[in-house]
Parts: structure tokens; C-alpha cells; sequence
């Protein structure tokens, strides 16, 4: 079957140059989108299924990538969601909605370096209407952060792996991008769509960290030492200074369970360390930091999903959600720090939630069938 017409950006096909196929690339999928735009039947919507690994990125640019930085402090971002996004936008289509969908086997492991996918991403587009007016870039990013909260929120609701969110949000903030003719920056010029990605992924990160503000006070001082530390050690003074401004303490986060001071320095305790058969109803300084970590260990290392079942059933939904919640935020940090065993952790735990989550109404019923066979004995 004859290749050459194939959409692939192969530099073998174009002696060796990487130019030439990058342009080959990005001009034929600009032109099958416009192909499809001039025979699209405006009642129905054009899905785009993509899947695309993170890791193929492209270090020229100014701005910071969902990325960030990678290991020469070089902005990095994705030139495949740049590239098809901008073929779908010059075709005059709007992105309309986003499906993520598991497209990956349960039990894959996450490689870190290689940022691989436990899900694709489907993108609903429609065409944009002729009328649309443009925006500048204040009034992008206000509706960005106006609307992206919530569309995370969804897209965690529905038990995203955390590897994915970051793709996943491309969808709901080009939503926003791709309603106006074109954004404008402060030089009047058009913003690039690699821009945009970049104020999205920008955008995520804040609202991650806006969640922080649902966490009890042991927790948000956790989650500030780990930024630092991981599971490493610091010195005791900067936990002191920290614990306060958190408006916690050491020695009290110390009895917690949730860290260890010794000789002048401070670590948190890692999952293996943690209390056996702790029971959450006799803990008397519950934290988010605490149900999360034990909900891990129940799952990696005490019995699996059912096990964490029964653990939630005990700790209750509030506490369950806010858990998971800050796994999102614990993955994002250690996928940025390179910490490959603690952001597989955290993503293990939220593709485990479905599971989890419907293990504990058979907790319950045990316990029901517990209290009837009781009472049966006792009549």
C-alpha cells in the first residue's frame, strides 16, 4: 500500500531533513481539516480522537510548558497538540468539549519519562460561526479562569489518571480559545495557539493549588514540605517556621503520625512507616494528608481496591474526595520533581477510585448482613 501521502512526520522520507517533514506534516493536516470543514453538515459535530505522547516537544520557546522546565531549564510544549490544534482553528472549527477515554490497560506502568497515557483525549468541534468576535488577551485569560475551575473539577469527578489531566484540559481551555475569531496580545498581533496552551496549563496549575485551600492545616503544611523536600529530610527550624505559617506545629504533626523530628531535622514518614491497623475513628487529628496515604498503602500494599473500600467506607466521602483531590496536586509535583515512585502512587490511586468508590457499598452490605445474622442469633 502505497506510504508516501501518509501524514507522518518522517525525516527519512525528505533526505534526513526534520524541516521539511515537520512541514509536510503540519501543511497536509491543515488541509485535511479544511477539506473536512467545506463538507462538514453543521448539525453534526466532528470528533478528533488524539493520542499523543507529551514527550515529543519542542525546547523553542520563551514561555513556560505544562512541562515546565526540562532538565537545562529550557521551557519545553508539545508541538503535536500545537500542531493539530492549530490545523483544527485555521479551519475555522471551535473546540466544543472533550471526552477523556481510557484507552490503556489498567496495570501499565507510568513511565515518567516517557509520559505514557492512560487515556486519549476525544475533542468535540463544530465550526466556528462566521460572526464570532475577536478578544484580547485579558479577556481570554479572565474567562479561562472563569470556566477552566470548573471543567477540572468535572474531569476529576470522573476519576482521571492524573497523567492525563494536563492533556485533558487542553480541551476545555481551547473551548474558550477557539470561541473567538482570534485573541489578541498587547501588540495587537494574534496569539499563538502554543500560547494559549501554555496560559492553560498555567490556569491548571493554579487551580491546583487553589484546592489546597479545602485541606485541613497539617495537610497544607505537608504538601508545602513535600514541594521541597519529598520524602527527604529538612531542618527542623524551616518545619518550625513552616508548622506556624501553617498554623500547625511540629511536635503536634510529630504525635500525628505525619512526620518524624529527630536530632535537629524533620522528614515525613513514608507509607511503609505508617501505624498498622490504623482506625480512622479513634484518630483524633484526622487529616487529608493521613487518609490519602493510607488509602494508598491499603490499595499498593494492604489488599488492593477492596481493602481501600472498607477504608473509605470508615474516613467517609468528604474526606475520600479531598483525598483525591490532593493526589492530583501530589502527582503534579512529582511528576515536575522527576519522583517517578511517588507520582506512580498518586496516579494508582485515582485510576483505583471507580473501583474503590463502588467497593464501598459492599462494605456496607457485609456490615448489614453482619448486624441481621446477629440479631437472627440473638432472637
Amino acid at each position: 500500500m502505497p506510504k508516501t501521502a501518509e501524514l507522518v512526520a518522517t525525516p527519512y522520507r525528505f533526505d534526513g531533513s526534520t524541516e521539511k517533514a515537520r512541514r509536510f506534516f503540519e501543511k497536509g493536516l491543515g488541509e485535511a481539516f479544511s477539506r473536512i470543514r467545506e463538507t462538514e453538515n453543521e448539525a453534526y459535530p466532528l470528533t478528533v480522537y488524539y493520542a499523543f505522547k507529551q514527550s515529543e516537544t519542542d525546547a523553542d520557546s520563551d514561555d513556560t510548558s505544562r512541562s515546565g522546565m526540562n532538565a537545562n531549564g529550557i521551557a519545553i510544549a508539545s508541538t503535536g497538540w500545537e500542531t493539530m490544534l492549530e490545523g483544527l482553528l485555521h479551519a475555522g472549527f471551535s473546540v466544543h468539549g472533550t471526552w477523556p477515554m481510557r484507552s490503556e490497560r489498567g496495570a501499565r506502568v507510568i513511565s515518567i519519562g516517557a509520559n505514557a497515557l492512560a487515556s486519549s483525549i476525544i475533542l468535540v468541534c463544530r465550526p466556528r460561526p462566521g460572526d464570532a468576535r475577536p478578544a484580547a488577551r485579558k479577556d481570554f485569560l479572565n474567562a479561562l479562569k472563569r470556566e477552566l475551575p470548573a471543567a477540572l473539577k468535572e474531569l476529576q469527578r470522573g476519576n482521571i489518571a492524573p497523567v492525563d489531566l494536563a492533556q485533558a484540559a487542553i480541551g476545555p481551555g481551547m473551548a474558550v480559545f477557539s470561541r473567538y475569531s482570534k485573541v489578541l496580545e498587547s501588540n495587537d498581533l494574534p496569539m499563538r495557539v502554543r500560547t494559549a496552551l501554555q496560559l492553560i496549563n498555567q490556569t491548571l496549575d493554579e487551580v491546583l493549588a487553589e484546592q489546597e485551600g479545602e485541606f485541613d492545616s497539617d495537610t497544607r503544611f505537608a504538601v508545602a514540605w513535600f514541594e521541597q523536600y519529598g520524602m527527604g529530610q529538612g531542618k527542623f527550624g524551616e518545619a518550625d517556621v513552616l508548622a506556624r505559617a501553617k498554623n500547625t506545629s511540629v511536635r503536634g504533626l510529630d504525635e500525628a503520625d505525619i512526620l518524624e523530628a529527630r536530632g535537629g531535622n524533620v522528614r515525613l514518614l513514608r507509607r511503609d512507616e505508617l501505624p498498622d491497623k490504623w482506625n480512622p475513628h479513634t484518630d483524633h487529628r484526622l487529616s487529608v494528608w493521613k487518609v490519602t496515604q493510607h488509602l494508598i498503602h491499603a490499595v499498593m500494599e494492604g489488599g488492593g481496591a477492596q481493602a481501600a473500600s472498607e477504608l473509605l467506607d470508615a474516613v467517609g466521602s468528604d474526606y475520600g474526595e479531598k483525598a483525591r483531590d490532593l493526589a492530583y496536586r501530589l502527582y503534579a509535583t512529582s511528576e515536575r520533581r522527576k519522583w517517578t515512585q511517588d507520582a506512580f502512587a498518586y496516579n494508582t490511586l485515582v485510576t483505583e477510585w471507580h473501583d474503590i468508590d463502588r467497593g464501598v457499598e459492599g462494605v456496607r452490605e457485609r456490615a448489614r448482613a453482619t448486624v441481621r445474622q446477629s440479631t437472627l442469633m440473638d432472637g
